[in-house]
């Protein structure tokens, strides 16, 4: 990949998000919750970009809502990567009938909007972190389910499954030796291009509040925050929008390197 500057910018956009979420957990330049620093103070030595409209740290806030969008960023796409995986798993090995009510059942869960399913999801429970990340989960689980039967019935229909039934190899073996290896490769990107929706998804309803609540500082939540402010204190919306791109450009771009690491014709091509 050491050809392929767009990777390599990938990379060092999402280590530097990661490296500021990891430094929020052991250290902040203040307490999330302070709000003696003035309302909308501007940025200066005490703080260096300024303070929203409660008084709080920019720059904390930022730091925690880079380990709020990260967490609920990756535990979607760990939630949605599992459900989907056995869900295809489940549809590309099942009978016509199943199979047919399984995709009936995907093509619905993939229909339904990710807002109004963090609705009941948060009307069932409540607004929390963990409610964003099983109705984001839930609605990202769809997409690879219907991408792993795809792959799985396409891996099935070759020689060398038909080859290794035939010698006596169980399907659980099958599955681990011969179809997994196959569909990883094309799943690892499709995740890694979930992940930046899931980014954006948390946003999206952190700024409609059904997100984290506060004291959470998520970047979404700040943008909402700041939207009255914004002519007279441009700071509060403009930070988190640009970590907000720089975060979802970044894990895009990786998850374009992975697709031509994943593709042999790619590799040659470029």
């Amino acid at each position: 990949m050491r050809g392929r500057p767009t990777f390599v910018i990938g990379c060092v956009l999402v280590a530097l998000i990661l490296a500021v979420a990891a430094v929020s957990l052991v250290w902040l330049p203040y307490d999330p919750a302070d709000t003696t620093g003035g309302r909308l103070a501007p940025p200066g030595g005490e703080h260096l970009l300024g303070t929203d409209k409660l008084g709080r740290d920019l720059v904390t806030q930022l730091m925690v809502g880079a380990r709020i969008a990260l967490t609920v960023g990756i535990g979607s796409v760990l939630l949605g990567g599992v459900l989907g995986v056995a869900g295809g798993l489940l549809a590309g090995f099942a009978t016509q009938w199943l199979d047919d009510a399984l995709s009936a059942a995907l093509d619905i869960l993939i229909a339904f909007p990710t807002l109004l399913l963090a609705m009941l999801v948060v009307a069932a429970r409540e607004a929390s972190l963990g409610s964003a990340v099983l109705a984001i989960g839930l609605a990202m689980s769809g997409v690879v389910a219907r991408l792993t039967r795809v792959l799985v019935k396409r891996v099935l229909a070759q020689d060398y499954i038909t080859a290794s039934r035939t010698s006596g190899t169980l399907w659980p073996r099958v599955v681990a030796e011969h179809v997994l290896p196959n569909i990883w490769p094309t799943l690892l990107v499709n995740l890694a291009l979930q992940l930046g929706l899931a980014v954006l998804a948390e946003a999206s309803l952190s700024y409609l509040g059904l997100g984290p609540p506060p004291p959470n500082a998520s970047w979404g939540r700040l943008l909402q925050e700041a939207q009255a402010t914004v002519l007279t204190s441009p700071t509060g919306a403009i930070a988190p929008g640009v970590l907000l791109v720089v975060l979802v450009v970044g894990v895009n771009l990786v998850a374009d390197g992975f697709r031509d690491l994943a593709d042999p014709t790619r590799r040659t091509s470029r």
